[in-house]
């Protein structure tokens, strides 16, 4: 009994690797990964629906049910409450169930002006998936990038960790 509940907190638990690899005041390039016992089409469904695994805490609104993602060219990942809305990113390419690619300045990075690639590649991993998030992010000497990468290095850390868990939170 005690094995089955080791392997069921083994599934539950996945396992992530960040860096930062590298950041300067205008420049940042993180790459995070982590395997899921999911097969790569049920992570791609569940990639594409960030309401169900993207941390409220890092929300306008402060609850992630009012995230909405089109994964099409063109289509936006949106937060929409109460009147108020912000586009957190734009797809600029899809390749679907093992690719999407956004212009996505979150947070603080909008308001500084920066420019910022993040990558989400899924491909099939022993018997579940590898996802892989790689960002790179460019601006001015004044965008500051070199303080702000550990804590975007964190948020997406975070979300890969919930995009590969299980269990919806």
């Amino acid at each position: 009994m005690r094995c089955v509940g080791l392997l069921l907190l083994l599934m539950l638990c996945p396992s992530v690797r960040a860096d930062v690899i590298q950041a300067s005041a205008d420049h940042f390039t993180l790459r995070q990964e982590a395997s899921s016992v999911l097969p790569p089409p049920q992570l791609w469904q569940r990639l594409i629906q960030p309401q169900l695994w993207w941390h409220p805490e890092h929300t306008y609104s402060g609850n992630a049910g009012n995230l909405s993602l089109d994964p099409v060219a063109g289509g936006v990942w949106a937060e929409r409450w109460e009147g108020n809305s912000v586009i957190h990113g734009t797809v600029v390419n899809v390749a679907a169930g093992t690719m999407l690619r956004l212009d996505a300045p979150f947070g603080p990075l909008q308001e500084r002006a920066v420019d910022v690639v993040w990558t989400i590649s899924i491909q099939a991993h022993e018997t579940g998936s590898l996802v892989i998030f790689e960002e790179v992010a460019n601006g001015t000497n004044a965008s500051g990038l070199d303080e702000l990468a550990k804590a975007v290095d964190y948020v997406k850390t975070e979300a890969i960790k919930r995009l590969v868990t299980i269990a919806d939170k």
